[in-house]
């Protein structure tokens, strides 16, 4: 009976043992949980705000000072360019905004900076931080500082046509610094600058917007030209790197389409060219779709097919410099042939 005692003794020991086993196995579980329930609950929501956060340049300060002439920033003492810089009118530049590489259009400067003469060593700190300075004494406010993910330039750089051009920021690996300068009359200046331990690349970008300096030929011109010269050029707007028609370019093939009602017995060739931008496959192909098209809508205006013919020649040809935005814009044409 006594052994009976103690083993009844025993098993109820080791049952109540168990169940405080049990239980204190559970609170590690039970904390755990309202820790990261605590955590989840205080985490900052400041940060979340800042990733969502869309850049725009009417938040930043306006800047009144006077900036002098494009491109407004004289080389640090004993740096300079180490080619002609690229100057344009007007063009487009890729800048990294909220790390989306953004086209903006305007007058554009780039150049390779080094050091003049080999006089000294180059710096890249030094080179970086006289722009940072200069740029924020004058109401700059730096709005990107990184690298842009290899996603994101396999998503751009077939667009950026002027990668390649002396002074050319936006590859990979590049450590990109971006500043803006927001100007009260709108034309803001957008500068980014990066480097290595060799040399450092500087664009300059101020907005503006597109002027159209390109008229159409009315139908008489047109008329005119192909019966006394044989041959006409037209400037035939499209959508950018497209084949359809922009609404002035529309306007552009209805006097082509008055000038042949003018003339029913006139027949045309209609040859398409491009600039040298792109690959040549890729031009020949745009142009014939562009002559194409033009042929199309001369039809659709009642001109009758059997009187036209198109061709395409891609970038052959060219009736002015292709290292220009004005050369190639001149170059983008469309050039009707009497036959």
């Amino acid at each position: 009976m006594k052994k009976l005692a103690i083993s009844l003794f025993s098993l109820l020991l080791l049952s109540g043992c168990k169940e405080k086993k049990e239980s204190a196995e559970e609170v590690p579980s039970t904390v755990e949980t309202n820790v990261r329930d605590v955590v989840e609950e205080n985490r900052d929501p400041v940060n979340t705000e800042e990733n969502t956060k869309s850049f725009n340049i009417e938040n930043l300060p306006v800047s009144d000072k006077d900036l002098g002439d494009f491109p407004f920033f004289s080389f640090p003492e004993g740096l300079t360019s180490t080619n002609k810089p690229v100057q344009k009118k007007f063009d487009m530049l890729y800048f990294p905004i909220d790390g989306v590489m953004t086209p903006l259009e305007g007058k554009v400067w780039k150049t390779y900076v080094s050091v003049k003469d080999n006089s000294e060593e180059w710096s890249l700190h030094y080179f970086i931080k006289s722009y940072e300075d200069a740029i924020s004494k004058v109401g700059g406010v730096k709005i990107f500082d990184g690298e842009i993910t290899y996603e994101e330039y396999e998503r751009y750089h077939d667009d950026a046509e002027y990668l390649g051009e002396d002074g050319s920021i936006g590859y990979m690996g590049q450590k990109i610094k971006v500043y803006a300068i927001h100007r009260a009359d709108g034309g803001n200046i957008f500068i980014q600058f990066c480097g290595d331990s060799a040399a450092g690349n500087l664009n300059v970008l101020q907005q503006e917007p597109f002027k159209q300096t390109i008229s159409i030929i009315k139908s008489d011109k047109i008329l005119k030209d192909l019966e006394e010269k044989g041959k006409v050029v037209l400037y035939v707007n499209f959508d950018l790197d497209k084949a359809t028609l922009q609404p002035n370019g529309k306007q552009a093939v209805d006097e082509i389409a008055k000038a042949l009602k003018d003339n029913n017995q006139l027949k045309i060739d209609i040859q398409g060219y491009t600039d040298n931008s792109g690959s040549d496959e890729h031009n020949q192909k745009l142009s014939e779709n562009r002559a194409s098209t033009v042929l199309n809508t001369l039809t659709s205006l009642g001109i009758d097919k059997s009187r036209l013919s198109s061709k395409g020649f891609g970038s052959q040809n060219p009736v002015a410099d292709n290292s220009t935005e004005e050369g190639r814009a001149k170059n983008r044409r469309v050039e009707l042939i009497k036959k």
